[in-house]
């Protein structure tokens, strides 16, 4: 007789083959959890695939059938989808946490706003509900940039999940709901507009290790003017994602001094505004892209 444990593997070794055919680079989860079943470094056996050094979920995560089958025999695991070797980004919409919150929308709401605004419809792409009423949406990331996971860079409830990140999979199951496939397999490219949003900042031109000389302020200068005609020139579509990419351009110069943060705001709000979008959605838009750039380029060093 079938024992119900056997029929459950054999159901997660089919949504871990389903996603491996798909070019997705899977690894086995706990059962009934989200957290990875692989060993840690601590207690890595440096044998088999760690035999030239500890190797994490992430560079174990494969495509190889063979080995799926083998991981799968010996438990019914959830499935976890290396987002980065997979070459994916997914956009978690989640759920707010708070239960008497009733009334503050959820991640997809907001992600369909923030689409609205950026005069595009929600992209049509592979999606998944997750165990807690939440979706996931997947989209193919190009070659020529190397995205990282973000947790609310794009808008509140809205995260990303790219390298050094993963998602649990369609097939899964955990004690507060599984996870269930909404559309067909096809994962579309990231739409150009979020990837805008989502590129690493241009990083800065190599600075000189001294105090901040009269050469560097003119530098900064230049890239507030330059980044502040891009804005203003931006066309209906790409407004708030140009706001942010030059917010998030310009807010290394406020780390390192080189221009007070009042100023960037103001040419920046101006500018945004100047394209037709709202006074408090500029305002959003640089808080949160000023924010993270100052957080991410410390202050320059100096020497006397």
């Amino acid at each position: 007789m079938t024992q119900p444990t056997d029929i459950r593997r054999e159901s997660l070794l089919t949504a871990a083959v389903n996603a491996a055919e798909r070019g997705w680079c899977v690894f086995p989860l706990r059962p009934g959890t989200k957290r990875p079943a692989l060993h840690g470094e601590a207690a890595c056996p440096r044998t088999g695939p760690c035999a030239d050094g500890h190797r994490k979920w992430e560079q174990r995560a494969t495509t190889d059938v063979d080995r799926i089958r083998s991981t799968w025999s010996h438990a019914p695991y959830n499935v976890g989808i290396a987002t980065g070797p997979s070459r994916l980004l997914v956009v978690d919409l989640d759920m707010p946490k708070d239960n008497g919150s009733a009334d503050a929308p959820c991640g997809a709401t907001t992600f369909t706003a923030l689409c609205e605004r950026a005069g595009h419809a929600v992209p049509d792409t592979y999606r998944v509900r997750t165990a807690s009423g939440g979706q996931h949406l997947y989209f193919t990331a190009p070659d020529s940039v190397r995205l990282a996971n973000t947790a609310g860079t794009i808008a509140p409830l809205v995260d990303t999940r790219a390298w050094g990140g993963y998602v649990v999979a369609a097939g899964s199951t955990t004690p507060s709901g599984s996870y269930e496939a909404l559309s067909g397999p096809l994962a579309a490219p990231v739409p150009s507009w979020l990837l805008s949003i989502l590129k690493p900042a241009r990083k800065a031109v190599q600075a000189p290790s001294v105090a901040v000389t009269a050469q560097s302020r003119r530098y900064a200068d230049t890239a507030l003017a330059n980044e502040t005609r891009t804005v203003s020139g931006a066309q209906r579509g790409e407004r708030e994602a140009k706001l942010f990419a030059a917010a998030r351009a310009l807010g290394r110069f406020i780390a390192w001094g080189d221009l007070p943060r009042a100023r960037v705001e103001a040419a920046l709000q101006e500018a945004g505004e100047a394209t037709g979008l709202p006074a408090s959605q500029c305002r959003s838009t640089l808080r949160s892209a000023l924010n993270w750039s100052i957080a991410h380029n410390p202050q320059r060093r100096t020497t006397a």
